[in-house]
């Protein structure tokens, strides 16, 4: 007995020595598998073009032979057919890239950046040629495998095919564009029927591709599972969108019915491409706004640095007077906000790491707005830090349309700790409700209130910094060339993150890639700036929820989920009882193929049009019910139950569906002649290629009809050079490349390799420290603020 338990004793070293042995093969696999993919990465990025598209070229019609002698089997015909279009897709894309790489060095900034649209497009481009190339390696060395998992690796070769078709179209529109366009412009300026039919084939290309297997394949792997939960995220929040209006309630919901974009990539990419096309302002408003929910806010500023002021204050609306830089013993009026609603209040919100000089005084306390709880993050204390001497004014982004100051305080804070200056940001008053001019005037006031009284705010204001993201950026270019306008200090310096600069209807390079734009595609973009122009009207269907406030839209989201969650599991529950008595009766009858099947099989198994228009995933809920009761009777997973139907209000299941004019529009656009497609954008396509259109119809962009985007304090761009010339210094932060000045800042005087884009002022009160360049914020540190 004791030699047994002695022999038992023994055999646990053993099986744990043994066990270990086994994580340390499969995490040797695992390394050596990672290393042999980073080397295979490296390797396509450092090929050129034609080698690149030679070996893949090499590789198809290797795996092209060898599925054409497997037999007459439907999945070996699909796989011949898929590497023949890749094969056909990439000798076809070749030559048009070739030409932009030729001519893009006339648009780069200067010999160490060369950056701009052409080189972002090619370089989209080589992305899904490289994965295609690593895919087909893949294949060629692992389809005799018994463990070859066929349907995954067909159903990715298929994916990045379609969107290897759609870079090829794009590549051709930017052939077309540069071989129209003025030498050395990014913009188009030209011929407007280029312009609308530019637009026109835009919204008529088929996108879903992009948001699917595909998303964010040009970017580096790391932000790949955030693009991914965003985009789950968004066609989540948009299947539950009006029903319990927007709130706690549909975040929630959209939680407990994301898996299945999350297992169906094809799925949300339909979905992704449906709610961007069809959807109003209104939704990105209130899916923008899913941060400002207070749960969600709180949670992030509980993770967030710990300050000792974060004030809210409302500036009341009193003109003042301010010196102007040129003489100071002159003054100039600066007026409160005017613009459609009247004068009114400004809400800001001072975030200080410290307690400084100022910031606890009377005068300041008077102006303090209540939040309730957060009101009291601000605690007396008997010592304080002296008066800081810089100051950042803060303008959120949200598309002009969305988000506030507290969504931003997270990142805020940190600045606040990091920078050891107090920031000031502020919350805007947001389109559709409040249009342009109403942002920048209230920016404007703000900012000049700021500079006034910077000492209330625990700053000498020696050095003032504007700082912005997105539309954000935009409002900091503007209030910096109304303060030039009005004679006033411009700010020391511009701190601008991806600043949209140009609102007016063009076609650009960067309109090409924001066809696959992950996170917001021109067609929502237009959304946004149509309803900042003043195109979109105010949506008054949440005005019960301004009566309730925010602790009342969390009762009563609390009260919808709870019923949602009782409903759906009684649902379920029928549901299954019905389907167990359905299988009951089907089993007497004989079966051809299996009942229940993906979305992702029954599209793979539709055949596609000539035009390789989408598959069946694509089609509307409206547009399965159009089907037939008799394919409804035989195919019971791709119909609604009764229930559901008769539960809903047209505006619960209807509303991205198309309207008529929609419709009629469609028609429109499949019986355009031919003559007038030759003219178009589409005559730059060669004889035989079809780029895949979209099923979800098209939509107009009615931002590109307003004059009003070519005003130079909406689109600072197109303001002129002595308008440039005012500005400050400006750090431009951006995505993936970090630039010192936009390519698309350019003045129109300038040459294509201008040094200098937005110049700093040569004279005046605040010039430029001696050495500086448009690229540097002189004597301001913004750490942690570089992304890629």
């Amino acid at each position: 007995m004791e030699s047994a338990m002695e022999t038992g004793h023994a055999r646990v070293p053993e099986a744990l020595a043994s066990e270990k042995t086994k994580k340390g093969s499969k995490t040797r696999s695992r390394r050596r598998w990672r290393k042999g993919k980073a080397k295979a990465s490296r390797l396509t990025n450092t090929m050129d073009l034609r080698t690149m598209t030679q070996s893949l070229v090499t590789l198809a019609e290797d795996n092209m032979a060898f599925f054409s002698s497997q037999g007459p089997g439907e999945t070996a015909r699909r796989l011949w057919d898929v590497f023949a279009g890749i094969r056909e897709q990439a000798l076809g894309l070749e030559p048009p890239l070739g030409h932009l790489l030729g001519k893009a060095h006339l648009f780069d900034l200067d010999a160490e950046t060369p950056a701009n649209g052409f080189r972002s497009l090619v370089h989209t481009a080589r992305c899904c040629l490289a994965h295609l190339l690593h895919k087909s390696r893949y294949v060629a060395a692992n389809r005799r495998s018994i463990f070859f998992r066929t349907s995954h690796n067909l159903a990715e070769l298929e994916a990045y095919l379609a969107a290897l078709t759609q870079l090829r179209a794009l590549a051709y529109y930017a052939q077309r564009l540069l071989d129209t366009n003025q030498p050395g412009r990014l913009f188009f300026e030209g011929d407007e029927r280029l312009i609308a039919d530019f637009l026109r084939e835009y919204v008529t290309l088929h996108k879903g591709c992009f948001y699917g297997r595909c998303l964010g394949f040009q970017f580096t792997p790391a932000i790949r599972p955030f693009l991914q939960t965003i985009s789950i995220g968004l066609v989540s929040f948009g299947e539950h969108y009006k029903r319990n209006e927007t709130g706690l309630g549909v975040t929630a919901s959209s939680l407990f019915t994301s898996g299945r974009f999350a297992i169906d990539p094809e799925l949300r990419g339909a979905e992704f491409e449906r709610i961007t096309q069809n959807l109003d302002v209104h939704f990105w408003k209130a899916f923008w706004n899913i941060t400002e929910i207070e749960v969600l806010s709180s949670l992030a500023n509980m993770a967030s640095a710990t300050v000792r002021v974060s004030r809210l204050l409302s500036l009341p609306p009193e003109a003042f007077e301010m010196p102007l830089t040129a003489d100071p013993k002159l003054t100039v009026t600066i007026s409160p906000a005017l613009a459609h609603t009247g004068p009114g209040p400004v809400l800001v919100r001072l975030i200080s790491y410290d307690l400084r000089e100022g910031q606890d005084s009377k005068e300041l306390s008077s102006l303090v707005k209540s939040e309730g709880p957060r009101s009291l993050e601000l605690r007396p204390r008997p010592q304080q830090a002296p008066r800081s001497r810089s100051l950042v004014v803060h303008i959120h982004g949200g598309g002009f349309v969305a988000q506030t100051s507290k969504s931003h305080e997270p990142y805020l804070k940190s600045w606040a700790q990091e920078l050891g200056a107090p920031i000031l940001s502020i919350d805007y008053s947001l389109a559709p409700e409040a249009p342009f001019p109403r942002a920048l005037e209230e920016c404007f006031y703000a900012y000049c209130w700021a500079v006034k009284h910077c000492a209330l705010l625990g700053s000498t204001g020696e050095r003032i910094c504007l700082a912005g993201d997105s539309a954000g950026g935009n409002l900091c270019f503007t209030v910096s060339l109304r303060a030039a306008a009005y004679g006033v200090r411009v700010p020391d310096g511009i701190m601008a993150a991806y600043p949209a600069t140009m609102l007016q209807s063009t076609a650009s390079p960067s309109r090409l890639l924001s066809l696959m734009d992950p996170l917001l595609p021109l067609s929502v973009l237009s959304k946004c700036v149509s309803a900042y122009a003043g195109g979109e009207t105010e949506d008054h269907s949440d005005s019960d929820q301004k009566a309730l406030g925010m602790m009342g839209l969390v009762r009563r989201d609390t009260a919808l989920l709870l019923r949602d969650l009782r409903l759906n599991a009684s649902s379920w529950l029928n549901s299954f009882l019905e389907l167990s008595k359905h299988k009951a009766h089907t089993n007497l009858v004989p079966v051809v193929e299996p009942m229940r099947r993906s979305v992702s099989e029954a599209a793979l198994a539709q055949p596609e049009g000539p035009l390789g228009t989408d598959s069946l995933k694509s089609l509307t809920l409206h547009d399965l019910s159009l089907k037939g009761s008799s394919e409804t009777s035989e195919n019971p997973e791709l119909s609604l139950s009764a229930e559901t139907l008769a539960s809903s209000t047209p505006s619960d299941v209807n509303f991205l569906l198309q309207s008529e004019g929609t419709v009629e529009a469609a028609k429109a656009q499949e019986e355009m002649s031919t003559k007038d497609r030759s003219r178009g954008v589409g005559a730059a396509f060669p004889e035989g290629f079809h780029p895949r259109r979209s099923s979800q119809g098209a939509t107009r962009m009615p931002l590109y009809s307003s004059p009003i985007a070519k005003n130079p304090f909406m689109s600072p761009l197109l303001a002129p050079d002595s308008m440039l010339q005012s500005l400050p210094p400006v750090h431009i932060v951006g995505p993936e490349i970090r630039l010192p000045v936009p390519s698309s800042l350019r003045p129109r005087s300038a040459g294509p390799r201008s040094s200098a884009l937005l110049r700093p002022r040569g004279s005046g009160p605040h010039p430029p420290p001696s050495g500086t360049t448009a690229s540097q914020f002189p004597a301001f540190s913004l750490p942690n603020l570089e992304v890629g």
